[in-house]
């Protein structure tokens, strides 16, 4: 473009020199004829060059639209999460493409659990006082009760979630009830969680049918604490208060578990473990030193509390105390009465780590024992462990009457010359690991997913409607949602 301004600022010039100096009529004449030749000429060159570069310009957006134009999965550092809008959809539709710079979750598994696990689950969508409120306080998400949101979590991330009640097989009703923790202790409240939980039933029953078609049998609520659906943790109460009628025909998640008639699971109910963070159990591994376990017997954590604390009620019915009056000064026993943060560390040092009873039975060293290889001595009369369907519990521990609790230490030193070796190595099986820990994707084989596989044996509790014929349409209005059931 340039030569081209040159050539015709010169031929300008040129020209009025020429006029100025010459004044013979033919050789003017012959001027301008020479002057229409090149007038001709470079316009003909200004339109080629504007041609030329036009189809430059056009060549080159072609190739970039083609570019734009190939197929997503070849794309990279790009991170694509899509939520369908179409209720009759069966899954919230994921894409995820990675390279090194965007990993997908390493829990998410490659075979979706609706691809495997044959149900369908709706999750209520609660004003947030029912559950998200409480996570300000950060213990919420991260103590022993925290099951009920790590759950809550991982089936808004599952595959087995439906937008469309209508298909659905269970609903979730997300209540956290364990996150009011009292200023004096700092032990959960459970005085609020049966008022809290019967205005989320109304709330549900008002907004949406399906509570009232079934009366909550095919309803869902987590009771991650020590008495269940009871709601309180000195037992004689909550055989007292019984499972309030609102709940009696659902379906509990629950920590408590007994292997005989209980006024506190006399209620359909799955066993689940407590929550332990799984964060924190591969971050002790990893930081695990040499492996070598130097600790016999170990517990750490609160050994006896004096009768007239809590209303004359004996602690652990004095198991703990028996323990350390026994085992205290034993070499062979590591006990020690507070806890800390990195009591982990020890866990992962010890053979045989004591699990005895509290208020309850159950206890969050049955799965930080299991998780970090130390072989679970279980001190607790009848009672029924998480996923006994699934995890081999006769095989990974020991299980000592309370009556013989005197006995330990000749229990374990029998164990220990014997099938010490066998245990250990049956412990040592992953999937013992992943069954018990809740994860924020579900992983096959994780605690949500045996949780999701105990509900999918009880579908005959469902109250899921025949599908219509593929040609009928029917539109309704769930929770202020238009959805299509088809």
């Amino acid at each position: 473009m340039s030569e081209f301004n040159k050539l015709r600022i010169s031929k300008n010039r040129g020209f009025y020199n020429v006029k100025m100096m010459n004044r013979d009529p033919h050789h003017h004449q012959n001027s301008n004829n020479n002057h229409k030749r090149s007038y001709y000429f470079y316009r003909y060159f200004k339109w080629v060059l504007w041609i030329s570069f036009s189809l430059y310009f056009f060549t080159s957006f072609l190739i970039t639209i083609n570019n734009n134009m190939k197929p997503i999965s070849s794309l990279s550092k790009t991170t694509i999460i899509s939520t369908s809008t179409n209720p009759s959809s069966s899954v919230i539709s994921r894409a995820l493409f990675e390279d090194s710079s965007v990993q997908k979750p390493k829990s998410i598994p490659s075979a979706t659990e609706s691809e495997i696990l044959p149900l369908k689950v709706y999750i209520y969508d609660l004003p947030s006082k029912y559950n998200t409120d409480w996570l300000t306080n950060r213990r919420c998400s991260n103590h022993l009760f925290a099951s009920e949101v790590a759950i809550h979590k991982a089936l808004l991330n599952s595959d087995v979630r439906t937008l469309n009640p209508f298909e659905a097989d269970f609903f979730f009703v997300p209540v956290y009830v364990s996150c009011n923790f009292n200023t004096s202790n700092g032990f959960p409240s459970l005085g609020h969680a049966r008022p809290l939980i019967k205005s989320a039933i109304q709330f549900v029953s008002e907004s949406a049918p399906f509570w009232n078609r079934s009366q909550g049998e095919d309803h869902v609520f987590v009771a991650s604490h020590d008495y269940g659906a009871c709601f309180h943790p000195m037992e004689d109460i909550a055989i007292e208060d019984g499972i309030p009628s609102f709940l009696k025909k659902s379906i509990i998640l629950q920590t408590f578990g007994v292997r005989f008639r209980h006024p506190c699971q006399e209620v359909e109910n799955i066993v689940i473990p407590p929550y332990v963070s799984p964060h924190k159990i591969h971050s002790t591994l990893k930081h695990a030193t040499n492996g070598k376990r130097d600790i016999f017997a170990f517990f750490r954590g609160k050994m006896e509390l004096h009768p007239k604390n809590i209303n004359g009620r004996i602690y652990s019915k004095g198991i703990r105390t028996k323990i350390w009056k026994k085992f205290s000064r034993n070499r062979k026993f590591y006990l020690k009465r507070r806890r800390y943060d990195g009591y982990q560390s020890e866990i992962v040092r010890s053979v045989f780590c004591l699990c005895p009873l509290g208020w309850a039975p159950w206890s969050p060293r049955l799965v930080e024992s299991v998780a970090l290889g130390c072989i679970p001595v279980i001190i607790a009369d009848n009672i029924r462990l998480p996923y006994s369907d699934k995890i081999q519990w006769s095989k990974i521990s020991l299980t000592v009457p309370e009556k013989d609790v005197n006995k330990l230490a000749t229990i374990l030193e029998h164990v220990a010359a014997t099938n010490l070796t066998t245990i250990q190595k049956n412990l040592w099986d992953p999937s013992n690991q992943r069954a018990l820990l809740f994860n924020e994707f579900i992983q096959p084989g994780d605690a949500t997913w045996q949780l999701l596989d105990s509900l999918s044996k009880m579908l005959h509790l469902s109250h899921r409607e025949p599908r219509l014929q593929p040609n009928h349409v029917a539109t309704r209005e769930i929770e202020g949602v238009r959805v299509e059931d088809s």
